[in-house]
């Protein structure tokens, strides 16, 4: 849909330049649904990405989406874009399993903070419900002896992530989306430039998680590596993705290395196990004695897993910025230059929610939560 503007000079060639509304950089699923969002609009936008569609830490995330409540505008952010994925449950390739979640008690004291966090998320609208010990067991039977009992959130899902990038990109290229397998290796003023030489003209989003700083380094991010380990087939071992209620004390703090309970049945019957959190390593490589760690984190909440054959572990690393919430919208004194990105391990849940607060800021309107708590410049001042 972009059309043919006059040529530049860059680097002493003349180049023709497409010129397009908004050019997206990064085809995960933040990406790709800033992509489906703005072509609904009718922007004439065009995408950028060198590697497969969602196949960074989209590729690497567990698919969970949950509201966390231990931040306002995390909540906020969550819960705005779990409405919005109501409208793709039943997109076969997605896997949508709205299996709810259970977030599990192992004390008195985390238990009496239940109520709290249901009052939290019943101020935003969503739902959920004490568990006592009696009811957990009933719900979950292999979980071991002894837990006090939990919450349960029953509208919450897994999704297949890479699996929606797809879906969000096809449906943002029968809109006339034009897809550019390359890297973009610089911001001009005119757009982007990419690996090839060619020159892109139009505002620019940049949605590209770890790499961010690669494009935009007055942005800080910092990667943090995490493991997954996949079973075999067990149908009906767990029944609800499954959480320990101190989760997020390991996703939001600042320590070297944490791991937690967190596993999730997939709809092939496979158990999805989690979660580590690893700021020292950046590379790919699988350090087993983190993952051994973190089974025996997950063993102490289900025993039963000791006997499973595990298929494949892998490892992936999530965008965190510099205060665990993303950014979202214009960067300062740049009336050109956007960002979607900084999104830790709330990405998949949140991502719906995060394209339509920076494409509804790009064309102008009103935002439909505050978008101030994710603005970059919060960011750019403390550099």
């Amino acid at each position: 849909m972009g059309c043919w503007s006059s040529g530049y000079w860059s680097s002493g060639y003349r180049h023709r330049v497409k010129s397009y509304d908004l050019i997206i950089v990064g085809a995960g699923i933040v990406g790709t649904a800033c992509a489906d969002y703005a072509s609904e609009q009718g922007l004439r936008v065009a995408i950028v990405e060198p590697g497969p569609i969602g196949g960074g830490a989209t590729a690497a995330a567990m698919g969970h989406l949950v509201a966390m409540d231990d931040d306002p505008a995390e909540l906020a952010l969550a819960n705005y874009s779990l409405g919005l994925w109501e409208e793709f449950t039943h997109v076969e390739q997605i896997e949508y399993n709205r299996c709810g979640t259970l977030w599990v008690a192992s004390s008195e004291a985390e238990y009496a903070h239940i109520p709290e966090k249901i009052a939290r998320l019943a101020a935003v609208g969503a739902q959920a419900e004490l568990i006592d010990s009696e009811q957990l067991y009933r719900l979950e039977p292999s979980l071991a002896p002894g837990l006090r009992g939990g919450m349960r959130v029953p509208r919450e899902a897994v999704v297949y992530p890479p699996g929606m990038a797809r879906h969000l990109l096809d449906r943002a290229r029968a809109r006339g989306v034009v897809l550019y397998a390359q890297r973009a290796t610089a911001i001009t003023r005119q757009g982007v430039q990419l690996d090839d030489r060619t020159g892109l003209a139009g505002a620019v989003l940049v949605a590209t998680g770890c790499a961010l700083p690669q494009l935009l380094p007055q942005l800080p991010m910092r990667a943090r590596k995490g493991h997954l380990v996949i079973t075999d087939r067990y149908p009906g071992l767990i029944h609800h993705q499954l959480l320990e209620l101190g989760y997020a004390d390991s996703a939001h703090g600042d320590a070297d290395s944490s791991v937690a309970f967190n596993v999730q049945p997939r709809p092939t019957g496979q158990i999805l196990i989690g979660s580590s959190r690893e700021y020292s390593s950046n590379t790919p490589d699988v350090s087993m004695p983190t993952v051994r760690r973190m089974l025996e984190r997950t063993f102490r909440y289900l025993p039963a897993l000791r006997q499973l054959d595990a298929l494949r572990i892998w490892t992936g690393f999530r965008p965190v910025s510099a205060d665990g919430l993303p950014y979202l919208g214009r960067l300062p004194d740049n009336a050109h230059v956007w960002v979607a990105s900084g999104h830790e391990g709330l990405g998949i849940t949140t991502s719906l929610g995060s394209a339509r607060l920076v494409i509804d800021q790009y064309l102008g309107r009103a935002t439909a939560i505050d978008s101030r708590p994710y603005d970059p410049a919060r960011a750019v001042a403390c550099v």
